[in-house]
């Protein structure tokens, strides 16, 4: 079938197979007229879910509480093994004031991830989570990626969902979908052999919306895998989105090779806005895109929102892992008004749950801003 064909069956509603996704994937990223012809038809698909033109983000804040780690990630330069003179794990004390300090600019969600740290009792996350939500009820807990969750288990002798309920229940609101990287065992085995497989982020993610929290799904590109393999990944989120309707967003990045034990492709902006455009052609049932520009750059960012992205992500205050790997953009409150009204958009705050909580008017500026802190 040719591009024109795909691009057409998705815009009309009809879903398109992995055969489908591998085509468009052997659209060449430099012919811009062919790349366009993607984008176009992504940012028809996105107004289906969103006609309005405004672009959301998040005012929220990545706290990386341990990078001590035991999966040992190839391509991961954020993480120290059990041990080493480098690892941390934050106190309580300092944890409660990087939320302070989102808090007092306005943020609304806290990313808390970390490494998978095996001398981390269980009792340590439901403790801090309690404690977090005594000091700051409003804030959002979107945090631990299924990765932490399995460590959990392990460290607990509890079950997968009696993992996320207790952890629900001590305040935890929503999963970041982190880990997925590219959802075949012969793509993980290759990058970290040690992670969680495939299915086990899947159900990790099902799991969490049976105990009544939603998650995110990502993919990360660059590992050297195939055109099939982003298609089989691209199939199984679109599968369990129709089993549990889990996900309430998308997010794609790319691999950052720099600082890592790993060599791997340095995937250019096109290959990532073909990637988006793709990604929001077939996963016709997950609402929500967010663009990448931590890892992309804030002009590609501002691409992306013509390529299927409706959200411009989180106003990230701190960002620790992919800066470990040299990658180092950073966008304020206002830089983000800037950027969303450059692409022609209307920009608004939301919350994690994708609810617009303002949406700023022609020329108004946020009332407070900051500097992403390292």
């Amino acid at each position: 079938m040719s591009i024109d064909a795909i691009l057409e069956k998705a815009v009309a509603g009809e879903r398109l197979t992995m055969d489908d996704a591998v085509r468009l994937y052997e659209v060449d990223e430099n012919d811009e007229v062919q790349l366009n012809k993607l984008g176009e038809a992504a940012d028809t698909m996105m107004k289906k879910w969103h006609p309005d033109p405004i672009t959301t983000f998040v005012i929220g804040r990545n706290v990386n509480y341990t990078n001590f780690c035991d999966t040992y990630c190839r391509f991961c330069a954020f993480y120290r093994p059990p041990g080493h003179e480098e690892g941390y794990v934050l106190s309580d004390e300092e944890i409660f004031k990087k939320i302070q300090e989102t808090v007092d600019v306005g943020g609304t969600e806290i990313l808390m991830q970390g490494g998978t740290n095996p001398n981390l009792e269980f009792s340590y996350y439901t403790d801090l989570l309690r404690n977090i939500k005594k000091r700051f009820p409003d804030i959002t807990m979107h945090s631990f990626s299924p990765a932490e969750i399995y460590k959990m288990m392990e460290v607990s002798g509890l079950s997968l969902e009696e993992v996320l309920q207790e952890l629900k229940d001590a305040g935890l609101d929503s999963l970041p979908g982190g880990g997925a990287e590219i959802l075949t065992e012969e793509n993980r085995k290759a990058v970290s052999r040690l992670k969680i497989d495939w299915l086990q982020w899947i159900d990790c993610m099902k799991a969490a919306k049976k105990v009544g929290m939603h998650g995110t799904a990502t993919m990360v590109i660059g590992f050297g895998e195939s055109n099939e393999e982003r298609a089989l990944h691209l199939q199984r989120v679109r599968d369990a989105q129709d089993e549990t309707n889990c996900f309430l967003a998308f997010i794609s990045w790319t691999f950052q090779p720099d600082n890592t034990r790993m060599k791997g492709e340095k995937i250019t902006p096109n290959g990532y806005l073909k990637n988006v455009a793709i990604s929001r052609l077939f996963l016709d049932n997950v609402p929500n895109f967010q663009s990448s520009w931590v890892t992309m750059g804030p002009e590609t960012g501002k691409r992306s929102l013509h390529f299927g992205c409706n959200d411009f992500g989180s106003t990230m205050i701190e960002e620790n892992v992919v800066s470990a790997a040299g990658t180092t953009h950073k966008v304020n409150n206002n830089r983000a008004l800037d950027i969303i009204r450059e692409a022609g958009k209307k920009p608004a705050v939301r919350d994690t749950k994708y609810n617009t909580l303002h949406v700023f008017e022609e020329h108004e500026r946020a009332s407070r801003d900051f500097e992403m802190q390292n």
